[in-house]
């Protein structure tokens, strides 16, 4: 970057519903980013937050919208840290490859792009030994005589569908939970303005419509473990 007040498109990934509820990883990665950019004397002119699992690297929608701000103001992508973003080669040397936009990771300001790869081929192989280990354990489990459960059964039945999409929209809200609390603390608090948002900035309910108050108050509902739907201005 050789601009004197150089700009910044942040990306934040939460890998986890666990790491997404707390806010820890999120404010944490935050927290990185904004030290280097703040020792760069830099500007963030965007900001995208993405709850997913690492190794679905090919379902990234913030990750596309980011690279297309970036590259559309010539500005850097930043990451907190480099695992953050996949462990996965293929993705990281994609990414790098990605025309007109430059790309840094907070941890490793100064990193070259064969030290980017080379440690997203360590951070592959170190999910692909957690993955190695899993089904090892399930199966040394199933040789001791533990069932393992059928997945056929969890398709029996009204109940069991109407169970799995509560479990399918808690999921989603809990998806959207640090990005909710993005938006509140930068004064988006209404559902309204909360809903406005979210369509502003691309994103979508999981069926791929605009948000509007009540769905957003219904997010709100599961994420406060309510029932009630209440919509306020």
């Amino acid at each position: 970057m050789t601009t004197a007040n150089p700009l910044f498109v942040e990306y934040i990934r939460v890998s986890t519903q666990k790491q997404g509820r707390s806010g820890l990883g999120l404010e944490a990665q935050q927290k990185m980013i904004a030290d280097h950019i703040a020792g760069v004397g830099g500007k963030i002119v965007g900001q995208f937050v993405e709850v997913e699992s690492g190794s679905r690297h090919e379902n990234r929608p913030e990750l596309r919208k980011a690279l297309a701000m970036a590259r559309k103001l010539k500005a850097t992508l930043i990451v907190a840290k480099l695992d953050r973003l996949a462990r996965n080669v293929a993705f990281v040397s994609a990414l790098l490859d990605t025309p007109g936009v430059e790309f840094r990771a907070a941890d490793f300001p100064n990193a070259s792009r064969m030290m980017i790869q080379l440690l997203a081929v360590f951070g592959e192989y170190e999910r692909d030994m957690i993955g190695k280990r899993t089904k090892d354990a399930l199966a040394a489990r199933k040789a001791r005589g533990f069932a393992l459960g059928n997945i056929a059964n969890l398709n029996q039945g009204q109940s069991d569908i109407a169970e799995q999409n509560k479990a399918k929209a808690a999921a989603e809200a809990e998806r959207l939970r640090p990005i909710i609390e993005h938006a509140r603390r930068a004064g988006h608090t209404s559902v309204r303005a909360l809903a406005a948002h979210l369509n502003d900035r691309g994103y979508t309910t999981e069926r791929g419509s605009s948000w509007h108050p009540t769905s957003i108050a219904r997010v709100l509902a599961r994420l406060d473990g309510r029932r009630e739907v209440a919509v306020v201005a």
